[in-house]
């Protein structure tokens, strides 16, 4: 029973499903960044996790602009529907310096990319249990470029039981919905397969039964 979660029934199992993970981790990855309403949020990647972060963003900070990287159009496009600022290439830069990025990618070099687009004293929260083999990419670091200024990084490790608790009451008072993707078991490698092209829309929910 400690490890289990009170669901409001405002959710169907298939919603639930991504909150309790990607959202979760979000939610804590926005905690971590101490942001405040008005500042500016990068989110790198437009994932399961990213595009519920953006959500809870226009209800908790309605000042704060949200500006996207992602290679994929599509994740930009869907970004931009969904209230985002600005949304770009991950090797593009921003309009503006933003106060804190999420980063929600698999590899290093979004990391480096999102550093030279932090403002002084800007935090980038790495939201990601591993990294690609492609530190290659560091070698591109700048040390005035991307870390001068006091930039701060910011790894989240795990969520704890009270993110949970936290995260859902929160989505439940914003009645926040993820966008889904429903596959079967029987279809679960036509799914990975999807993630492995970068064909993403929200989260990807495998029904069992």
């Amino acid at each position: 029973e400690q490890f289990a979660y009170a669901i409001p029934a405002f959710f169907s199992d298939e919603n639930a499903a991504p909150l309790l993970c990607a959202g979760a981790i979000g939610y804590r990855s926005l905690r971590l960044t101490d942001l405040k309403d008005g500042q500016r949020l990068g989110l790198t990647g437009f994932g399961a996790s990213a595009h519920l972060v953006l959500k809870m963003v226009k209800h908790l900070y309605p000042n704060t602009e949200v500006y996207v990287f992602t290679r994929n159009t599509t994740e930009r496009t869907f970004a931009l529907g969904l209230g985002a600022t600005w949304a770009g290439d991950t090797r593009e830069m921003a309009p503006e310096k933003l106060d804190s990025i999420i980063d929600t990618t698999p590899a290093w070099e979004p990391i480096v990319e999102a550093l030279a687009n932090l403002d002084a004293g800007g935090r980038l929260v790495i939201n990601a249990i591993r990294k690609e083999d492609d530190k290659q990419s560091l070698l591109n670091l700048s040390y005035p470029l991307h870390l001068w200024l006091e930039k701060e990084i910011k790894s989240v490790a795990n969520i704890t039981r009270r993110d949970v608790t936290e995260f859902l009451q929160l989505a439940a008072e914003m009645e926040l919905k993820p966008e889904v993707q429903i596959f079967t078991l029987e279809q679960a490698n036509e799914a990975l397969l999807e993630l492995k092209r970068g064909k993403i829309r929200g989260a990807k929910v495998l029904k069992i039964g």
